[in-house]
C-alpha cells in the first residue's frame, strides 16, 4: 500500500525546509501552524536531528493544545514507521517549569514535597485578603473616589463594588512583582528608600505579602511562583541548563504572540546562544494581555532580529473569501485609517491568503449575501431577541450547520443560554463552565492505585468497589445495592481469604453457608476476578498498570483518552525518577485530582473542545473562550463603542470605574507606581492619570485583536450586531464596525 501524499502550502514548505538554528513564524487564523508545528517535529525525529536519549520540547499556551499536538506528532510518526511517543515532549509554560523544578526543587529553596496551590484557591485567598484589607483601612481610598455622600443608594453601589476593584489591583500587582522575579521583602526594601510616598504601591504591597504568607502557611507556591523559580532554578545552576540542553536541542514554541518576559528567558536559556529555537504565532490574535504578563511585542521583537529566519504562514482554508476581506480590511483600515494614530500597530501583516486550487483544505464557496453588519438600533434585550431568533431561523433551513454566538462577558453570554433554553432551541455551554470529569476520572484511578498499593485495607478495596461500579449512581435501587455490596466488602478482616482464599480459608465460600443470597455472591465473585487481574498487573511498568485498570474502568472514549494521556505521563516521570515506586506516582495523580496541575496539561477548564460535534446547536461563548476555534456560522455580539472604543471623546471604558475620580483606572496606576519604583524613576516620573491614557491605548489595541479573532472563527456565516446597551443608554456602533459596514457598501455597490 503507497504512503498518503501530504500536499504542503508554500508557507508550510518554507518551514519544513528549517535545519536549525532561531526562526519566527508568522501565522493567520487557520492556517494550519498546530498541523506545521507538529509535523516540523516528526520531521526532526525523522531525519534523525536527535539522540535516543533527547526529545524535541514543544511548549504551548493551553492544555487543549497538549493532546492536540501529541496526537498529531504521533501519528505523523507512525505514517513513517516510527515508534509513536518518543522522541518528544509536550508542555504547557507550567508544565515545562514543573519539570524544571522537579530536577532540582532545592535552588528553588521548595522541598521535594512541594505542592501547587490551585487557582480556585489561590483566587479565595486574594478575595479575602482583599476584603479584610479593605475593612481595616476603610477610609485609604477616600482620596480616590467621587461619589454623593448622601445619596446613600449610591455610596452602597459603591460598597459593593470596592472589595473587586481591591482584589483586580492585588492580582495585577501580584502578576507583575511576580514577573519582575520580587518577593514581599524586595519591594519593601525599594520602598523604605523612596522619599516620598507611592500609596497604591504600600497598598499592593500590604496584600501581596499576606497572599505570600498564606501560601507559605500551606506549604505550597503558585502558578506564577512556579514559572518564576523555574527561572531561578535556570540562572542558579549552569549544569542544570546545560543537562537541559542536551535533553531538548530544539524547541519549538506555539502561540508565542502570547509570550510573558519570563517564558521568554526560560527558553532563551534553554536555547542558549545560536541554539534551536522555532517560534510561531499570530501578533492579531494577542487577546489575554488585560489577565496576564503577556505582550505580542515580545514575538514581534524576535522576529525582527537579524539573526532570526522569518517565514509567514499566510494561507489558510478556514474561510470563505468574503470573510477573509473583511478580516484584511479590519487589518488595513486599523493601520491607515483608524482615528488614533498610536493604535494602528495593534494589527499587522501578513493579510490572509486563500488556500491553493489544490489544497485538502479548499476554501468555503463565496458567499457575499452571507455576511451581515447590522446598523439597526437596538438596545442590549431586542438584540439579545434578534440574534436568538436569527439562529434559530437558520438552524431551521440548515440543520447540519454549526453555530456560534459569541459575547463579551460569561454574564451575558449566560443570559443567551437561559433565553435559549426557555424558547427550546438547543444549545452548548460548556465553554462557560469549568467541567470536573477530568479530576473525576483521574479520581477513579487513584482509588483502584490505593487499594493495590495497599493491599490489606479492607477501606480502601471497599471505595475502589464503589469506583468500578459509579455509573449505577444513575439508578437508585441499583447504587443501593452496590453500596451492600461495598459494605461487606469492608467487613472483611482478611482479604486474602476473598481475593486469594486457601481451601480452608474463603471467605466467598463462608459468605454462602450463611445463606448470603446469589446476586451478593455473584457480584463479589466478578469483582473478585477483576481484582486479581490488577493485582497480577502490578509488576507490570507503571504506564501499562494503568492502562489495564482503564480496561476495566472506561467505556466512554473521552476517559480512555485521558487514561493514555494519564500513562503517557507517568511513563515519562519514571524514566525520570528511576526510584519511584507505586506512592509517587499515586501522589503525582492525586494532586491532578486536586486541580493542582494545570500545568501538566490536565486542566479541565482547557478540554479540547470540537464545534463540529455539535451541529443544529447553538454554542454560546465569550470571545476570548472561542480563539482556535471555528463554526460554520458565527453571531458577534454587542460591537459598540463601549466594548471595542476607539478613542472618541464620548467613549467609556470598561476597566475604569464610575465612582473613581478623573476616570482614572485604578489597577493601571497601582502598576504604574510599582513600575516607577521598580525602574529606579523617582516620584516625578510617575504622573497621576497617564496610566490611565496609557491603559485606554492598550484595551483599544485588544479589543481590535479580539474583533480580528471574532471575525476569523465564521468559515461562511456572520452576522455582527451591536447595541446601545440598557434601555436609557446611548452606545453607538463601534468605529471599526462602522468602517466594515462601509467597507461592504463600497464593495457591494460600486460608485458608476
Amino acid at each position: 500500500m503507497s504512503e498518503p501524499v501530504i500536499r504542503l502550502r508554500p508557507g508550510q514548505e518554507a518551514v519544513l525546509r528549517y535545519q536549525g538554528g532561531r526562526m519566527g513564524i508568522s501565522a493567520v487564523p487557520g492556517s494550519g501552524k498546530t498541523w506545521t508545528l507538529a509535523y516540523l517535529a516528526a520531521n526532526l525525529i525523522k531525519r534523525g536531528m536527535i539522540e535516543t536519549d533527547q526529545e524535541i520540547l514543544v511548549v504551548t499556551l493551553v492544555n487543549a493544545a497538549v493532546d492536540n499536538f501529541s496526537s498529531r506528532i504521533s501519528a505523523q510518526l507512525q505514517m513513517e514507521g516510527l515508534l509513536p511517543g518518543y522522541g518528544y515532549r509536550v508542555r504547557t509554560l507550567h508544565g515545562l517549569a514543573n519539570d524544571i523544578v522537579r530536577e532540582r526543587p532545592d535552588l528553588a529553596g521548595l522541598s521535594n514535597s512541594f505542592q501547587i496551590i490551585d487557582d480556585y484557591e489561590c483566587e479565595r485567598i486574594k478575595s479575602r485578603i482583599a476584603k479584610d484589607w479593605l475593612a481595616s483601612h476603610p477610609d485609604f481610598l477616600e482620596p480616590y473616589l467621587e461619589y454623593d455622600q448622601n445619596n446613600q443608594s449610591h455610596v452602597n453601589a459603591i460598597q459593593q463594588n470596592l472589595p473587586r476593584t481591591i482584589e483586580n489591583i492585588a492580582n495585577a500587582f501580584i502578576r507583575l512583582a511576580k514577573d519582575r522575579e520580587l518577593l514581599p521583602a524586595d519591594i519593601e526594601n525599594k520602598l523604605s528608600r523612596m522619599q516620598i510616598p507611592l500609596p497604591l504601591v504600600r497598598m499592593g504591597l500590604d496584600m501581596y505579602t499576606e497572599y505570600q504568607n498564606a501560601l507559605i502557611y500551606r506549604g505550597g507556591v503558585d502558578f506564577d511562583d512556579l514559572i518564576r523559580l523555574a527561572l531561578r532554578c535556570l540562572k542558579s545552576d549552569p549544569s542544570l541548563v546545560q543537562q537541559l540542553r542536551q535533553r531538548w536541542p530544539f524547541i519549538l514554541e506555539d502561540e508565542a504572540q502570547d509570550s510573558s518576559r519570563l517564558q521568554q528567558e526560560i527558553l532563551s536559556l534553554l536555547a542558549g546562544e545560536g541554539g534551536n529555537w522555532v517560534r510561531v504565532g499570530d501578533p492579531n490574535q494577542a487577546i489575554y494581555e488585560s489577565f496576564t504578563t503577556a505582550s505580542p511585542q515580545f514575538l514581534l521583537d524576535f522576529l525582527n532580529h537579524p539573526t532570526v529566519e522569518q517565514r509567514t504562514l499566510p494561507e489558510s482554508g478556514r474561510s470563505s473569501q468574503d470573510i477573509i476581506d473583511l478580516a484584511n480590511h479590519l487589518i488595513t483600515w486599523t493601520q491607515t485609517e483608524h482615528p488614533l494614530p498610536a493604535v494602528r500597530g495593534a494589527l499587522s501583516p501578513p493579510l490572509i491568503l486563500p488556500t491553493p486550487a489544490d489544497d485538502p483544505q479548499p476554501n468555503p464557496e463565496p458567499c457575499p449575501h452571507c455576511i451581515r453588519l447590522l446598523t439597526k438600533r437596538m438596545n442590549s434585550d431586542e438584540e439579545m431577541d434578534y440574534v436568538i431568533n436569527t439562529a434559530r431561523s437558520f438552524l431551521k433551513k440548515q440543520p447540519d450547520q454549526t453555530v456560534a454566538i459569541l459575547c463579551l462577558s460569561n454574564d451575558r453570554a449566560y443570559k443567551y443560554v437561559e433565553q435559549l433554553k426557555k424558547l427550546k432551541v438547543p444549545c452548548v455551554d460548556s465553554l462557560l463552565y469549568s467541567s470536573s470529569s477530568t479530576r473525576l476520572s483521574t479520581d477513579a484511578m487513584v482509588k483502584i492505585l490505593r487499594c493495590l498499593a495497599d493491599p490489606t485495607s479492607s477501606r480502601k478495596l471497599a471505595e475502589a468497589y464503589k469506583v468500578w461500579r459509579r455509573r449505577a449512581q444513575e439508578d437508585d435501587d441499583a447504587w443501593k445495592f452496590h453500596l451492600g455490596i461495598a459494605k461487606q466488602i469492608e467487613r472483611c478482616k482478611n482479604l486474602e481469604e476473598y481475593l486469594w482464599p486457601f481451601a480452608d480459608r474463603d471467605w466467598l465460600a463462608d459468605l454462602a453457608e450463611n445463606e448470603g443470597d446469589s446476586d451478593t455472591l455473584n457480584e463479589l465473585k466478578s469483582f473478585q476476578s477483576v481484582v486479581r487481574r490488577w493485582h497480577s498487573a502490578v509488576i507490570l511498568p507503571i504506564d501499562q498498570l494503568l492502562l489495564t485498570i482503564a480496561q476495566d474502568l472506561f467505556l466512554d472514549p473521552v476517559e480512555l483518552a485521558l487514561a493514555y494521556k494519564l500513562s503517557t505521563l507517568l511513563r515519562q516521570m519514571s524514566d525520570d525518577h528511576l526510584d519511584w515506586r507505586l506512592p509517587q506516582f499515586i501522589d503525582e495523580l492525586t494532586t491532578i485530582t486536586k486541580n493542582e496541575r494545570r500545568y501538566l496539561g490536565f486542566s479541565a477548564d482547557d478540554d479540547a473542545f470540537d464545534p463540529d460535534r455539535y451541529p443544529g446547536q447553538v454554542v454560546v461563548a465569550t470571545m476570548h473562550k472561542a480563539k482556535g476555534l471555528e463554526w460554520d456560522c458565527v453571531f458577534l455580539t454587542a460591537v459598540n463603542n463601549y466594548n471595542f472604543p476607539s478613542g472618541a471623546p464620548y467613549d467609556q471604558y470598561l476597566p475604569e470605574k464610575w465612582y473613581v475620580k478623573g476616570k482614572h483606572n485604578l489597577e493601571a496606576e497601582a502598576i504604574a507606581q510599582l513600575r516607577a519604583l521598580i525602574d529606579g524613576h523617582t516620584y516625578d516620573w510617575y504622573r497621576p492619570g497617564q496610566a490611565s491614557l496609557d491603559a485606554r491605548l492598550e484595551f483599544i489595541r485588544e479589543r481590535l485583536r479580539l474583533l480580528f479573532v471574532g471575525i476569523t472563527r465564521a468559515r461562511r456565516f456572520l452576522l455582527v450586531s451591536w447595541n446601545s446597551g440598557r434601555p436609557g443608554n446611548k452606545n453607538v456602533p463601534a468605529e471599526a464596525l462602522t468602517a466594515l459596514i462601509n467597507y461592504l457598501e463600497a464593495r457591494n455597490d460600486p460608485p458608476q
